[in-house]
């Protein structure tokens, strides 16, 4: 009897160690099947975990109720083919005319802050080309922010006030596109945020390469 129960046991201890393995395989088959679906886009990929110990994975983190950390960093990738970032050409063109701000800038800024996703969300919740934030739609008459001539207007106006109000200054009107106008007069300089010092240069960095093709 008793080696029976010792067989019963270790019969289920085998169970629950393949039943742990299975689990893991499908966990790591999502995130790998998710990685091969946003590697196109080159998103961050975010996880986090359910009331039930759940791991859930996306790109576009929607909800306040948990807490999402970055499980898989987007690449920074120069090289791309800046050749392939000309779908909305047109609207860039007609918003640097209607506000005055350089077409080649606001591809630069779109390039930094979406990668030309219409869709995106960021964590904050700013949304599409230009990441909006929601606050700011009432004074930007912006009705739908996933709308690309809508957004593109918007963000180009908003870098406009941006860059009146720091007398021209680029980077410091980059850093308050960013990180707001107010931690620009707090500093007196590029606030010294990791994410919007890193978002300036890259947007400079953009700028260069637009400017070149």
């Amino acid at each position: 009897m008793r080696k029976r129960n010792r067989d019963l046991n270790g019969f289920r201890g085998i169970m629950y160690g393949r039943g742990i393995k299975f689990f893991q395989i499908i966990v790591l088959g999502t995130l790998f099947t998710l990685i091969a679906a946003v590697s196109s886009v080159h998103a961050d990929i975010f996880m986090y975990i359910d009331e039930n110990g759940v791991m859930h994975f996306t790109n576009a983190p929607t909800s306040n109720e948990y807490e999402y950390k970055v499980y898989i960093k987007e690449k920074t990738a120069v090289s791309r083919n800046f050749h392939s970032t000309n779908k909305y050409d047109h609207f860039i063109s007609d918003a640097a005319e209607q506000t005055g701000v350089d077409s080649r800038l606001l591809k630069a800024m779109i390039k930094a802050e979406s990668d030309f996703d219409p869709r995106a969300v960021s964590r904050k919740g700013a949304m599409g080309l230009m990441q909006i934030m929601p606050e700011n739609f009432k004074m930007l008459n912006l009705e739908n922010p996933f709308d690309p001539w809508q957004n593109i207007r918007a963000g180009a106006l908003y870098f406009q006030k941006m860059y009146q109000r720091f007398n021209g200054k680029l980077a410091l009107s980059l850093a308050a596109y960013n990180a707001g106008p107010t931690a620009v007069d707090r500093y007196k300089r590029i606030p010294p945020y990791q994410e919007t010092e890193e978002y300036v240069r890259r947007v400079l960095r953009y700028y260069r390469t637009f400017k070149q093709l």
